[in-house]
């Protein structure tokens, strides 16, 4: 029997801040263990929380990027349950009333993953685990998160990979979260089952807690998945619970046994108000959204003419895309501008780390115009290929390394001498291009380009060699 993977994902994103949900402690990652807490944040008896206003517009611009309702009035719950990182007994949440209802991811494969609902929550301390002993660090604890809660849409590894790349770089887009996963600011909670293919009964799912790198999501759902077929071909039955994943051996192992809303005992919290939007507040924030990603891949592809895998590059960071955007201010050619950008700029900007950066030598405004002196014929294609790399070496303008007489041209009987000599000087090309070696010409054209530093008209270059040869 053939069976289909069912998954569905708890996504938490820590929010960029400057402060805690309830209180005025920072929200700077590290510093020294319990260095940025406070009475509040660690629920010491007598303290009274108060809601970061800002939390609330960060969550609604998530809210409005994934196509959700925002709720005009929402409320703060309790989720009640002891663990050591959670100091007060009780984590402050949101279940009967969250902030944004419904909204959709939209996949290459024109599939759109479901959202169920986004709530705003607190997160809890960390634990650290050493020689045998446990520390808390209730530094994170406080910390604002929406956690994005999907429908159990996703059908395969590969559709879950692309979920969470596009919530990633969604939330980047609009500047609410850095989502480092390695530093726990996007953490992924993953409900998986299977079912026979062709049924439209969901099986008995496991959740995989807090994934922090999409590589182990992709390891940890396809041996959760192998473990159930292979539980229910040996006449066993899956078991709710949840998992912890362990990379070292690429196996998940039961925490405890999965606990549904009414383990938690939630009801409102009684010291945090109603929350009310009004919808002139929504259009306020709506407005001031950045251009998304997808629409803006599109507008690059329909109105700049530049190739689909060329636009899905330039928008996959947000700071290479305002880049480009800026680099393509009243030039004739942006895919001019692209080509530079994808091919010499991209080779000083190796890894993903230093794309999401994008700190480069050349000011956006300095790659204009170089293009422009390009579009206008004053130089030709390899001496602003060659200006580039200087430029990128030094971080000076194109006109420190083109002179007057480089944006002159040449003359007719300049190309014509240059002609001569390339044709005189590479015999064995000549031959060749004469026994139907039709390549053989480039090099010829090439020793003309080399030798006028890039100002000959290379189509007029290869015609005037071709009636030279004969």
């Amino acid at each position: 029997m053939s069976y289909e993977l069912v998954a569905g994902f708890e996504t938490h994103i820590e929010l960029a801040t400057k402060t805690k949900i309830f209180c005025g402690c920072t929200t700077k990652f590290g510093g020294a263990p319990n260095s940025h807490c406070c009475p509040v944040c660690i629920g010491l008896p007598g303290t009274l929380p108060k809601l970061n206003r800002e939390v609330v517009r960060y969550a609604i611009r998530a809210g409005l990027a994934v196509h959700g309702e925002i709720a005009e009035i929402s409320k703060m719950d309790r989720k009640n349950y002891c663990y050591p990182d959670l100091s007060k007994a009780y984590q402050i949440s949101q279940l009967y009333a969250p902030l944004i209802i419904g909204g959709y991811v939209e996949l290459s494969n024109g599939r759109k993953i479901r959202l169920h609902h986004i709530h705003i929550e607190e997160d809890a301390g960390k634990l650290i685990h050493q020689h045998g002993d446990t520390y808390v660090d209730y530094n994170r604890g406080g910390v604002p998160l929406i956690e994005i809660v999907s429908e159990p849409d996703i059908r395969s590894i590969d559709e879950a990979r692309e979920y969470v790349e596009k919530l990633q770089q969604v939330m980047r887009y609009i500047g609410i979260s850095d989502c480092k996963m390695q530093e726990g600011s996007m953490r992924c909670d993953v409900n998986i089952s299977v079912r026979p293919k062709g049924s439209e009964k969901l099986g008995t799912r496991t959740e995989i807690k807090n994934m922090n790198s999409i590589n182990n999501i992709a390891k940890a759902m396809e041996y959760e998945f192998e473990r159930q077929v292979d539980l229910i071909e040996n006449g066993g039955s899956v078991v709710q619970e949840t998992l912890r994943y362990d990379d070292a051996t690429n196996t998940t192992s039961s925490m405890r046994s999965k606990e549904d809303a009414h383990d938690y005992r939630y009801f409102r919290d009684p010291d945090l108000v109603t929350i009310h939007v009004p919808k002139d507040v929504v259009e306020e924030i709506k407005a001031a959204m950045p251009e998304l990603p997808a629409d803006k891949c599109r507008r690059y592809i329909d109105e700049l003419a530049i190739p689909e895998k060329d636009a899905q590059l330039l928008t996959k960071y947000r700071k290479i895309s305002e880049y480009f955007d800026k680099a393509c201010e009243g030039v004739k050619s942006p895919k001019t501008v692209s080509n530079f950008i994808i091919g010499q700029i991209f080779r000083r900007t190796e890894t993903e780390a230093d794309k999401e950066i994008f700190d480069v030598a050349v000011t956006p405004e300095q790659l204009n115009e170089l293009v422009k002196l390009l579009d206008s014929g004053k130089i030709r294609n390899n001496l602003a290929k060659a200006t580039l790399e200087k430029m990128l070496d030094s971080g000076k303008g194109a006109l420190e390394f083109i002179s007057e007489s480089d944006m002159g041209g040449l003359d007719e009987n300049a190309l014509n001498d240059l002609c001569k000599q390339a044709v005189e000087s590479n015999p064995k090309a000549v031959e060749d291009y004469k026994n139907g070696k039709e390549k053989a010409i480039k090099s010829l054209v090439g020793n003309v380009m080399k030798n006028s530093r890039g100002k000959a008209d290379p189509a007029l270059a290869e015609s005037k060699i071709k009636e030279l040869i004969g």
